[in-house]
């Protein structure tokens, strides 16, 4: 690294640690701050909900880092535009493919943190506040969860889920049964496959068992639809469901083999596990993106408005790559490119941005 790079690195590295600093403090305040009524409301302590945001902490500094990178790659240019430094360095026959290498390594670096936590501190993390937040903060009676299904009490009736997907809110592999005197199976109903229709839960594929008494037997029926009144909504349901938050890459590719060997669909849990790799890779595409924006003539008499584009940039990311995955999950585009879409859009856009500042 030449003494040019180490001098723009060291200015980076000071304008990134401010930047992500003050939004992580503000998003303490502005999330505690919103959930004290809930927190009262649960009987849950105000130190205990404290605790509760400091374990989202890890997860929003993932989350937040490709924009404090963004910005913080734009003001060091932008100084450095500002100052006419990036015009002497022109001057002396510096093009910006050499000064640009800096922000591209500390986009590289902090990709791989970025991976490095999501594997590590993440899912740890995540685990605990999840935890907080839908079993002390909501009470769940008659729900519990096992390693990967779901068991729900209500009455006399044992409902029992082998999978829930949240997205789609359907449900397969589901056997509901009903208790009669004496702790005898009056009716066991096991389906195929089900979905919430904002009132009633319709299931496919349905074998329904019926207990007679008169001739001490059971009914058995196979019916192609059957409508049940069940006492859960699929919110209950996703706060049971394994959340994809709380496993590393290496997690969820295990889970994806599992749900899909017992022949579920896993397409919404594969395209978080592409996810958790194409995600990272966005600090490179921003540290491109910064350093064109910060290059740029105008910032010299306009570094507020350079700042301003960049938190455009941001949101218009965010849009594009959550329209993406989205597009994943309705299966319109395969689960192993969706959530590269955004990334290859950004990184041709950033690229000819950046051959137009040159």
């Amino acid at each position: 690294m030449t003494c040019l790079h180490r001098y723009w690195f060291k200015e980076w590295a000071k304008y990134f640690a401010m930047i992500q600093v003050m939004i992580l403090i503000v998003f303490v305040f502005i999330d505690y701050l919103s959930r004290v009524n809930n927190f009262l409301s649960a009987d849950v302590s105000l130190l205990r909900g404290l605790w509760y945001v400091v374990l989202k902490l890890p997860f929003m500094f993932v989350q937040l880092t490709p924009a404090s990178l963004l910005l913080a790659v734009i003001v060091a240019f932008g100084v450095m535009n500002r100052n006419g430094e990036l015009t002497a360095l022109k001057s002396s026959g510096i093009s910006v493919y050499f000064l640009v290498k800096p922000a591209l390594v500390a986009g590289g670096i902090l990709s791989l943190v970025i991976f490095f936590m999501g594997e590590t501190l993440i899912p740890v993390s995540m685990a605990k506040a999840n935890h907080i937040r839908y079993h002390e903060m909501v009470s769940s009676p008659g729900l519990s969860q096992g390693q990967s299904d779901i068991w729900i009490k209500s009455g006399r009736q044992l409902v029992h889920i082998n999978f829930f997907d949240p997205v789609n809110k359907k449900v397969a592999g589901l056997t509901a049964t009903t208790m009669g005197k004496g702790f005898k199976v009056q009716e066991r109903i096991d389906a195929r496959q089900g979905r919430y229709d904002g009132e009633k839960w319709i299931f496919t594929g349905v074998i329904q068992q019926t207990y007679h008494a008169g001739n001490d037997d059971y009914l058995v029926q196979s019916l192609e639809v059957k409508t049940m009144a069940l006492d859960l909504k699929p919110e209950d349901l996703g706060k049971m469901t394994v959340k994809t938050n709380e496993m590393s890459y290496g997690d969820l590719r295990r889970y994806v083999a599992k749900v899909t060997a017992e022949g579920y669909d896993a397409t919404t849990y594969r395209v978080d596990m592409v996810g958790k790799l194409a995600f990272p890779f966005i600090c490179v595409i921003m540290a491109l993106t910064g350093a064109a924006t910060g290059m740029r003539s105008f910032v010299k008499t306009n570094l507020p408005a350079a700042i301003g584009l960049g938190v455009v940039i941001c949101f218009f990311y965010w849009f594009v790559f959550g329209f993406c995955v989205s597009l994943g999950y309705a299966k319109v585009l395969p689960a192993l490119v969706a959530p590269w879409v955004a990334n290859l859009i950004f990184l041709c856009l950033g690229t000819i941005y950046l051959i137009n500042t040159e």
